[in-house]
């Protein structure tokens, strides 16, 4: 348990200096906005140097940005996810502070595809492993949790608000370049991690009772278990079925290798859920 959460702070920490290295290196130099709240402290940094004529670093404004949403994710997601989130936005902003903000090349379009690839590899792996960059990747969770529509389209709400507004303050240029950069992040992001908002997980095991009892005590998820039997052993088992979010499959890949570290998980894609699909604060009618 210990070796998995020593990876989880370091993989954070990595992610967070890329994001770092991304920003200072890439995108603030050329005027192209990241995605998400680093987009939006980006942004905000430039307006105010620019127009108000003082400085603000954008790792700052991150992490002020971030303060209400961590305190949504400590009461809605939960204080571990939400711990990663607060060590991944510390360190960006430290990684930030530290590193001088330089023109590595002088085309943009360089910069914005570069840029966005290695932020998208600072998100994607620690998404992979159950943390996140903070921002907007709480309010995606608390919202996989509470409805089910897809999460893609409030990441292009703020981002479209990030595109528009960076083509009316600065060039229309900015803008276009802005949208290259968001592209190739959420690609890379997508490689990485998963691109489906929901996925189907089969879970084969001797313990489906304490599973389903472990599950339910982390995420708020209906399963059918449905007898089965080992060709080879014919031993009986059971089958768990249940689809999840993406956002809490390391949850789940966590909880199966605590509970039963035998047990057999095939984890799909899921195009579409139709009929019921709990979410949290319903109640089951019994």
């Amino acid at each position: 348990m210990f070796f998995i959460e020593a990876k989880r702070i370091v993989v954070v920490i990595f992610g967070s200096l890329l994001l770092a290295i991304s920003l200072n290196f890439f995108l603030i130099s050329a005027n192209v906005y990241s995605s998400g709240f680093a987009g939006a402290a980006q942004l905000a940094s430039s307006v105010f140097k620019d127009y108000f004529g003082f400085q603000v670093s954008t790792g700052v404004l991150l992490l002020l940005f971030n303060i209400p949403v961590f305190i949504l994710g400590w009461f809605k997601v939960g204080k571990g996810f939400t711990i990663y989130s607060i060590v991944s936005v510390i360190f960006a902003t430290f990684f930030m502070a530290i590193l001088p903000v330089i023109s590595v090349s002088d085309d943009i379009i360089l910069n914005a595809v570069f840029g966005g690839v290695i932020s998208g590899v600072g998100v994607g792996i620690s998404l992979k492993l159950g943390a996140s960059t903070g921002g907007m990747d709480i309010v995606a969770m608390v919202l996989s949790r509470l409805q089910d529509k897809p999460i893609g389209m409030y990441f292009l709400v703020l981002n479209g608000v990030i595109i528009v507004l960076a083509g009316i303050l600065y060039e229309p240029e900015n803008a276009l370049y802005t949208m290259l950069a968001l592209y190739v992040t959420t690609a890379v992001i997508d490689m990485i991690h998963t691109r489906h908002e929901k996925v189907t997980a089969m879970i084969v095991t001797l313990k489906a009772d304490e599973l389903q009892k472990a599950i339910h005590d982390k995420m708020v998820r209906g399963i059918t278990i449905i007898p089965a039997k080992g060709a080879y052993t014919k031993e009986d088992k059971n089958m768990m079925y249940l689809v999840i979010t993406r956002y809490e499959l390391y949850d789940l890949e966590t909880i199966i290798n605590e509970v039963d570290p035998n047990a057999f998980t095939n984890i799909v894609q899921t195009v579409g859920v139709f009929g019921f699909f709990r979410r949290e604060g319903e109640v089951i009618n019994k």
